[in-house]
């Protein structure tokens, strides 16, 4: 593996994929593409080089990350199918099947779906992938190449529109609580960039809780629920305003949008 890695498409998630490796190691040759190459010249001071050229970029890459929203897909891949020969494949594009991809190319190419989250440029994301045509030492590679950016886990392919809710869209559903919180915490006396603080200090520490101790939410609910208590009050007033089932339904509503995303609509 010569490290030569290629981002096609330098929008949110590609630069955090950018920023994120770089971040990882030095030995990464990370180039990536956008139209206007302008709007990301801050990632050369991270060793990154910056093109507006795919097929330029591709060339000598071992690894190519299509990074680019599902409408472009299909004309990126007529751009890129003349030039792509045993590069492995990265897709991170949201509904976007392994079959459909090697539709669009030949069924003999190693291809990778991804679905990181944007905490990939702190190395922190959940990444969840699935793989078509690779071999033990590719899936290893690919499996190490994420790690390094945080969790992963590989999964069938059918499962990766709910990982990209589950993970990818569960970004904004934990800073929508978070906000929802701090607005909380500026009604009860804070200012709003202490409110910020604890709150965030408090769901790390919650996920470190059952990430590290590898225990189930409701056991470390129990343990700060005491009987009478403020906390139980609090959770309970919050269950009798659905707060649970909102958020299920706002997952399920979110899986239900990747259908529509596919259709093109």
């Amino acid at each position: 593996m010569n490290n030569h890695i290629t981002i096609i498409g330098g929008g949110n998630l590609g630069t955090a994929i950018a920023e994120g490796l770089a971040e990882a190691s030095k030995n990464y040759k990370i180039t990536i593409t956008r139209r206007r190459p302008e709007l990301i010249k801050h990632l050369e001071n991270k060793r990154v080089c910056v093109l507006n050229d795919n097929v330029a970029a591709i060339n000598g890459a071992e690894v190519v990350i299509l990074a680019i929203k599902p409408h472009q897909i299909d004309e990126v891949l007529e751009e890129l199918k003349p030039h792509l020969k045993n590069q492995i494949l990265i897709s991170v594009v949201t509904g976007k099947t392994l079959l459909q991809l090697n539709k669009s190319l030949d069924n003999s190419m190693t291809i990778f779906r991804a679905m990181p989250n944007t905490a990939i440029a702190q190395r922190e994301s959940m990444t969840c992938i699935s793989a078509s045509n690779a071999t033990s030492e590719q899936t290893k590679f690919v499996t190490d190449l994420f790690k390094e950016l945080g969790e992963v886990v590989v999964i069938q392919d059918e499962l990766m529109d709910a990982a990209t809710v589950l993970g990818s869209c569960g970004i904004a559903y934990a800073l929508r609580y978070i906000r929802a919180a701090m607005q909380g915490g500026i009604q009860i006396g804070f200012s709003s960039e202490i409110a910020l603080l604890i709150t965030s200090q408090t769901v790390k520490g919650a996920a470190s809780l059952l990430l590290n101790q590898k225990s189930h939410p409701e056991q470390e609910i129990d343990k700060v629920t005491t009987p009478q208590g403020c906390t139980i009050a609090g959770i309970n007033q919050m269950e009798h305003e659905g707060f649970s089932s909102s958020l299920i339904k706002g997952i399920n509503t979110s899986f239900q949008a990747i259908d529509t995303i596919k259709k093109g609509k």
